[in-house]
């Protein structure tokens, strides 16, 4: 007797859509993707969505309006599991990079002016978590392939996936890659998780975060490392926070209140 196919549904807010797109871009992948579930809903792959239930959800972009807001909390109440996919859904992303910060009204309006929006309410862009529960995070600007359909493949089994909690350098490592750090380059590959297989240090360009900070991060020791390499804490705390506002800000803030 077959297995029933679970319901999955893909869905978008604030972001390049790089996530959905990483999806799209693996030709390979996608047949056995679409045969595998039944996807009720990935508006950048198929027309014919709907807003049924579903078994499984994944979401990228961070909330920035209202309607955003109670858009993804729908998509909470009818859904088993919903996972976070790319940076800006798990910490908010580029946009989010001053989360917390005074002035937002003030910046937002230097950008858009006032009345822009008609048909939405704007809120400082904030990760999904803040609005809903999130059972699984998958980080990435944007994701990897081999890691969404890993993942995918797990879920469709009830079964939690599992990623290392390692760092960049580790990957450095294996690369033969020379430290940036060690050449004074403001390189954030100690605290962030790895996943992306050292790309851009692979080709001499310093980590960015853009696959979020590991667990285990020594926040405070780097910080240290780059204070002593005279580097400004202004240009410290704007790297720190670039592409994971959220996931940076309460270790950050904890820190600087220490000093």
């Amino acid at each position: 007797m077959s297995q029933e196919k679970k319901s999955v549904g893909l869905y978008g807010f604030t972001g390049c859509n790089g996530d959905q797109l990483v999806i799209i871009h693996s030709e390979d992948q996608l047949l056995p993707f679409f045969d595998s579930a039944n996807i009720k809903s990935f508006s950048l792959a198929k027309s014919d969505n709907d807003n049924s239930e579903l078994d499984l959800a994944f979401v990228e972009g961070s909330i920035s309006s209202q309607e955003q807001a109670e858009h993804v909390k729908a998509i909470r109440e009818r859904t088993r599991y919903l996972v976070a996919i790319g940076n800006c859904a798990c910490y908010g992303g580029i946009q989010a990079m001053e989360l917390g910060a005074k002035g937002w009204d003030q910046r937002f309006r230097k950008v858009y002016g006032d009345g822009f929006f008609i048909n939405r309410t704007p809120i400082e862009s904030k990760p999904i978590d803040v609005f809903v529960n999130v059972d699984f995070y998958l980080p990435g600007c944007p994701i990897d392939a081999r890691q969404f359909f890993y993942c995918f493949a797990h879920f469709l089994q009830d079964d939690e996936p599992v990623f290392p909690d390692y760092p960049v350098c580790a990957e450095c490592r294996w690369r033969e890659n020379d430290c940036l750090l060690l050449k004074g380059e403001l390189c954030l590959g100690p605290l962030t998780a790895a996943g992306c297989g050292a790309r851009c240090p692979s080709h001499n360009l310093t980590c960015l975060g853009c696959w979020g900070p590991m667990k285990e991060a020594n926040i405070g020791a780097e910080f240290n490392l780059l204070k002593e390499k005279d580097y400004s804490l202004e240009e410290i705390k704007r790297r720190f926070r670039m592409h994971t506002g959220s996931g940076m800000m309460k270790p950050l803030k904890k820190l600087l209140g220490a000093l």
